[in-house]
């Protein structure tokens, strides 16, 4: 969970509100119901209601609002290094006032007092930082979901291995990103391949 929580906070500082969303999404999802649940449930709503004030859906903004008020409200000031209570805040004012949207951008998550940027982001989480801006960014999500795979099998072995620096390098290198999701998807290529050729050498 740390891993998206943090990639999530970087995608949302750096106004990508709706890929924020994907990457907590699935974590959220693995959850039981619990405070871990609520915070993540409460900072998707938070992001799902800036991409809705921002697209000018006033009424699904302020509900958004309110559920995430509902999910975050009986969580500590700070939980699990979020401020929790800035959220709060933040969900408060756009759930009154939801064209505030169009008069300022909306203050940084922090984690651990920090309002963490994409280069900050350590290679557990600038991976699934890289897989929600891909499809945010229109990039192909498949070959970039299977490169993230094989880079968290390298990271569960304690190894950072090609396809985790260039996810990193996709999230952080912007001006290259095009050229760093071609040079992904040739090692993914090429991965498969070596997997398809010894795919049934011994059945």
């Amino acid at each position: 969970m740390d891993a998206a929580l943090r990639a999530g906070i970087a995608v949302y500082n750096a106004g990508h509100y709706h890929a924020a969303h994907d990457a907590w999404e699935d974590a959220w999802l693995a959850l039981e119901d619990g405070d871990d649940e609520r915070l993540l449930h409460g900072l998707i709503q938070c992001s799902a209601a800036v991409h809705h004030a921002r697209d000018r859906n006033w009424a699904g903004a302020v509900g958004l609002c309110e559920s995430a008020r509902e999910y975050l409200a009986d969580l500590p000031a700070e939980y699990r290094g979020v401020d929790v209570a800035a959220v709060r805040e933040y969900v408060d004012a756009l759930g009154s006032d939801p064209e505030r949207v169009e008069r300022g951008t909306p203050p940084s998550l922090t984690y651990e007092g920090r309002a963490l940027a994409l280069e900050d982001l350590d290679a557990p989480a600038g991976v699934e930082a890289g897989v929600a801006l891909a499809e945010a960014l229109g990039y192909d999500a498949e070959f970039v979901e299977a490169g993230a795979e094989y880079a968290r099998e390298g990271l569960a072995e304690g190894e950072l291995n090609e396809f985790g620096v260039l996810l990193c390098d996709f999230v952080t290198e912007r001006e290259q990103r095009a050229l760093v999701a071609t040079r992904l998807r040739q090692h993914v290529r090429r991965r498969q391949r070596r997997e398809d050729d010894v795919a049934g050498l011994f059945d």
